[in-house]
């Protein structure tokens, strides 16, 4: 075989195991979830069909700012699959998120999606980190749009002294939320405080004090 039919050969390999790696469109009009089915292929089983309705696709949660009552000064209100049961399959999803005047919402990745975020109120800084550890941030300001690329640690400043808010669109029906500082230091179980300690270079006493904080809280 020459080099040439060769390179046209691995061109064509790559091309083809790119196009299987992507997502596979759907295959029907609509899939409304049903969890209550217990069955999950990468997705949530159908509703059947006769028993959909308009509500299916409809959610009026993210029309007004939410009460914040937690120490990061940030509410996160999801409209996923979760809650709009109708996004089954589809590939789409919202979120509101608030903050109070200096609020932040803390670093973190969403590791089934790309997030793109429009500035409803107010002004925020910004900003995701690189696999190189380079910082992309920026300012921005009602009426603009940031991105955070997949799987990429990000986070969000009000960066003013008053109210702000954003709507953040994902291209993923349940994007996930990995908070960098809450899965290491408040998972269940917990991380060892000696892979801590090492991993930050800080005293195991400093690690057992942050795991307070950011324990789970418990239910009453």
């Amino acid at each position: 075989m020459s080099p040439t039919n060769w390179s046209i050969l691995v061109i064509l390999y790559c091309a083809i195991s790119f196009t299987f790696a992507s997502d596979p469109d759907t295959l029907q009009d609509l899939c409304v979830a049903l969890p209550s089915s217990g069955v999950k292929v990468n997705g949530f089983a159908c509703k059947p069909e006769t028993n959909i309705t308009a509500e299916d696709f409809f959610f009026d949660g993210l029309a007004n700012p939410k009460a914040i009552n937690n120490t990061v000064g940030s509410l996160v209100t999801a409209a996923n699959v979760e809650k709009i049961s109708g996004l089954n399959t589809l590939g789409v999803s919202l979120s509101r998120i608030d903050y109070k005047p200096k609020g932040l919402n803390p670093p973190h990745t969403h590791p089934r999606a790309t997030e793109i975020v429009f500035v409803l109120e107010g002004e925020l800084d910004v900003g995701f980190i690189t696999t190189s550890n380079k910082l992309i941030a920026k300012s921005i300001k009602k009426g603009e749009i940031f991105v955070f690329p997949k799987g990429l640690v990000h986070y969000q400043k009000n960066n003013g002294d008053k109210a702000s808010s954003v709507i953040s669109a994902f291209n993923s029906q349940l994007p996930g939320t990995l908070s960098i500082a809450s899965a290491l230091f408040g998972s269940t179980p917990t991380v060892p405080d000696d892979v801590l300690a090492q991993a930050f270079q800080i005293d195991t006493k400093l690690v057992d004090q942050v795991k307070t904080k950011l324990a789970p809280k418990k239910s009453t």
